[in-house]
């Protein structure tokens, strides 16, 4: 390790020189209370920036361990640590000035969920802080300008690190509260099992959101109100009494006209599967960790997937045990999205009828009479989704505002009526009685089969590095092929979708070998993840991406959605 007078030298040597001299930075030096390591320097003023990181020693930083004693309350303090370092950053972002990104100073852009990101790691046995950041290193043109990169190394950062990475420095009730809030909310998603419960939803939450394109709770938005028949009480560790409104396993159903607010208590429902952060006004709204949201996706790649529980007798004969299409309908791909989030250990279907394909979830006794089942290839939703909870324990919350077809089959009925939850379960089922569903039950499915082996993927073994690439949440390239994303909703952040990338990546090397079945694959990719973190999937790089952690449910379905996988 160096010392900081060292690199203090080195800038005054490579002044004016061409860009490429601030290579001889690279290394770690020591400055006082912490070590800087300059991990990787951009070639040219203009391309993305250098990664840096700073480390804190457990003894320095002095954060008390019941901040971090469980998982979750590591994950956010790692969070807020990261949000912390950012808004410092953020003051002296481009002050240094000079051409292309010079100047830049950033961190990780954290949003309302708290993720686990390489940003920011704390080792939970000793207390060291690792902070991962990206800066631009200043230029006059395409020469270096030592100046203001000192200002930066040596003014900027010390103050941003000074700020953020030390307990002493920081508000200690604040960071309390936090630990305190991801116990809570890791209690109440605990408890759900115990209580035949698949969902909890606080009185109080706010639900909607600032705008489509803000995930911030709107201002005067409708205080969440459970209805009596649902309301649940718990008493959280450190936090007191909450109550809400528990929506049971099984299969529930949630209607109501449109803008009452159906498909907004879902979309908090589908996010519930994250911690959100103190303020957003779902912190309490706690999913089913294994909840995974189905929707149709019309064009998307399917490979050997099954789907005879839905679809079966297609007129072209093509086999739908191992279904295979690079162009699926929107019934047939909503058929596999089902079938592969069993697939992926989901326990909880979340879908709204308005992003689902009619033809799939239900068809009307008219076009049974003039279509009859022996010559309709498609099994409807509606008559396997008890069939789904009573054979394989995956329950069910729909949102339908056209078809009163589900009444008949939902255990809890919930009214949205101008935001407020009513439980309407026995007025609906006594409706309901006077229509009757008309024709014969579907028979039992026989049970999906998961034993696709991909065979192995060479373009990920060969020599030299991959290009992987985010645009967005919506999809991912590595190398030349693009996996489409966008309907795989619970994709919250771009260093998500980056991170599926190195697990598609990870997979193709090591684990896609035609032994392993996918589902395997994801399970493994879970576990490398939660044994050695993000990091395990970029070994041997210099300076380390920017990345969230996905679910195991995300993983799988980015597998599916590699064009390039062989059966």
């Amino acid at each position: 390790m160096h010392t900081s007078a060292e690199l203090k030298n080195i800038l005054l040597r490579i002044d004016r020189k061409g860009y490429p001299a601030y290579k001889d930075t690279k290394g770690i030096y020591q400055f006082p209370g912490y070590a800087l390591s300059i991990d990787h320097v951009q070639g040219d003023p203009f391309a993305a920036p250098s990664s840096l990181s700073i480390r804190v020693s457990g003894r320095a930083a002095g954060f008390p361990r019941q901040l971090y004693r469980l998982p979750c309350q590591r994950a956010a303090l790692q969070d807020g640590l990261t949000r912390l370092f950012g808004r410092q950053a953020a003051q002296f972002s481009f002050q240094a000035k000079g051409s292309g990104q010079s100047g830049l100073i950033s961190v990780s852009r954290c949003g309302q969920q708290v993720l686990e990101r390489t940003a920011c790691r704390l080792d939970p046995e000793t207390g060291e802080i690792l902070l991962r950041l990206e800066v631009g290193f200043p230029a006059n043109g395409r020469t270096v300008n030592a100046k203001e990169m000192e200002k930066i190394l040596f003014d900027f950062l010390p103050r941003c690190v000074k700020n953020s990475l030390f307990f002493a420095n920081l508000d200690a009730a604040r960071l309390q509260a936090a630990a305190d809030l991801a116990e809570a909310q890791e209690y109440i998603r605990q408890s759900l099992p115990r209580l035949g419960l698949c969902a909890f939803v606080a009185d109080g939450s706010i639900l909607p959101r600032e705008s489509g394109v803000s995930d911030r709770p709107m201002k005067g938005g409708v205080p969440f109100q459970s209805p009596k028949e649902m309301r649940v009480a718990l008493e959280l560790p450190r936090r007191g009494r909450v109550t809400g409104m528990g929506i049971p396993r099984g299969v529930t159903l949630i209607v109501g006209g449109g803008y009452h607010g159906k498909s907004t208590l879902l979309k908090a429902l589908e996010l519930g599967v994250y911690n959100h952060i103190a303020g957003d006004g779902r912190e309490y709204v706690i999913t089913d960790r294994s909840a995974v949201k189905i929707r149709a996706e019309d064009g998307r790649s399917i490979r050997g997937t099954d789907i005879s529980m839905f679809i079966n007798g297609l007129p072209n004969g093509k086999d739908t045990v191992s279904f295979v299409t690079e162009d699926a309908s929107g019934s047939t791909s909503q058929a596999a999205n089902v079938v592969e989030a069993m697939e992926a250990g989901a326990s909880l279907l979340l879908i709204d009828e308005d992003t689902s394909a009619t033809n799939f979830m239900v068809r009307d006794e008219l076009m049974q009479r003039v279509i009859h089942r022996d010559m309709e290839p498609i099994t409807p939703f509606l008559d396997r989704v008890r069939e789904l909870y009573s054979g394989y324990g995956v329950s069910t919350i729909l949102v339908a505002g056209s078809s009163g077809a589900y009444f008949h089959a939902a255990d809890h009925i919930i009214q949205m009526d101008r935001y407020t939850p009513r439980d309407i379960t026995a007025l609906a089922k006594r409706e309901a009685a006077a229509f009757p569903l008309s024709g014969p039950q579907a028979e039992p499915a026989a049970r999906p089969t998961f034993d696709r082996r991909p065979k192995a993927l060479p373009e990920f073994r060969e020599d030299g590095r991959l290009k992987i690439k985010a645009q967005g949440c919506g999809s991912v390239s590595v190398n030349r092929e693009t996996v489409d994303l966008r309907y795989v909703e619970q994709l919250v952040d771009a260093e998500q979708a980056a991170a599926l990338g190195y697990c598609l990546a990870y997979a193709g090397k090591c684990l896609l070998d035609g032994r392993h079945t996918l589902r395997q694959a994801a399970e493994q990719l879970e576990e490398l993840l939660e044994r050695q973190g993000l990091e395990a999937l970029c070994g041997g790089r210099s300076g380390m991406p920017a990345l969230a952690r996905p679910r195991r449910q995300e993983i799988l379905a980015c597998l599916n959605r590699y064009r390039g996988l062989r059966l």
